[in-house]
């Protein structure tokens, strides 16, 4: 099976500084939405840092919370 990979323009705030947050910035950049519990699974973090992660990068601007999926 042949497979396609595109390559994802992205760039990551400058004001971010924790490697985690970057991290699941990017994640999402790419990826485009994501459950909590996805973001767990994929990052192998667990829902506690992906939950005050998300939060803060929430309160800066940078991820929204729609039908419980978190987006850039």
């Amino acid at each position: 099976m042949e497979m396609t990979l595109q390559r994802a323009d992205v760039s990551v705030p400058d004001d971010l500084t924790s490697a985690r947050a970057k991290l699941l910035y990017l994640y999402l950049s790419v990826r485009g939405q994501a459950t909590a519990d996805e973001v767990c699974a994929d990052l192998d973090l667990d829902k506690g840092t992906v939950l005050s992660i998300t939060g803060t990068l929430r309160e800066q601007g940078y991820v929204r919370r729609e039908d419980g999926q978190y987006a850039v």
